[in-house]
């Protein structure tokens, strides 16, 4: 059954509130022509993702409402869900003036997500690799720690504000689980539904946390190779 008001669905309305919101990014210049680029190419892969995971013979979940604007058995709305970390992660960096340091090297990071990206279509047919990039992302990110400065007063120059670090590998899990939480609140609302959540809603199992955290580094790896600079000490900073 579908949410519909005078013919229009749920999901084309959540898709024209999406496209408001971007084009009020653009126009306020909150976000930059080249975040929104990399943003762009995260919310291809991420509907590459989509119409492969909700084929009916993979069938990891699926979407129960109608739309008008669709691609196969994927509304258009739901690239803007994964696009909409990467812009929160690109306006994140510059509103806290964050920096990292013992940053990897962007061409192992690159492999890392390459092969996260990957493993989400050939679990079906290979062995899960899954557990693997985890033990390599702890290696490549243990010593990786984040900087950034909180700004109250709008009239503290940036440069006198207090700064703090955090380890990034504690921030990354806690920003997968708060993904996770807005995973179970969308299940809920019944935006998306699992197989199993098909006839009676239940909390997403702990195991998604897993796939958002992969998910989260490929979006990261996306905007740091756009927005900053990393040099040959492993400092990380914005341009």
């Amino acid at each position: 059954m579908s949410w519909s008001i005078s013919g229009i669905y749920r999901y084309d309305v959540l898709l024209a509130y999406a496209l408001v919101i971007q084009v009020f990014l653009v126009y306020f210049k909150l976000e930059t022509p080249r975040e929104v680029w990399v943003i762009a190419i995260f919310h291809i892969m991420a509907m590459a993702l989509e119409l492969f995971l909700t084929h009916p013979k993979i069938g990891s979940w699926y979407y129960p409402e109608q739309a008008i604007f669709r691609i196969a058995n994927v509304p258009l709305f739901a690239g803007f869900m994964y696009s909409a970390v990467g812009s929160f992660l690109a306006r994140g960096l510059r509103l806290f003036n964050a920096s990292f340091a013992h940053l990897p090297n962007l061409i192992w990071v690159s492999l890392l997500v390459v092969s996260s990206y990957v493993n989400f279509f050939t679990k079906f047919f290979v062995p899960d690799i899954r557990n693997v990039l985890f033990i390599a992302s702890i290696i490549l990110f243990w010593k990786t720690r984040v900087f950034f400065q909180i700004n109250h007063e709008t009239n503290l120059q940036l440069r006198d504000a207090k700064q703090y670090q955090l380890f990034f590998l504690p921030l990354l899990l806690f920003l997968a689980f708060l993904v996770w939480l807005a995973e179970n609140i969308a299940t809920f609302a019944n935006i998306w539904r699992y197989p199993s959540q098909e006839n009676l809603w239940h909390m997403v199992g702990w195991g998604k946390l897993g796939s958002w955290y992969l998910l989260l580094i490929l979006s990261l790896v996306l905007v740091l190779a756009v927005m900053g600079k990393r040099d040959a000490r492993g400092s990380w900073q914005l341009i």
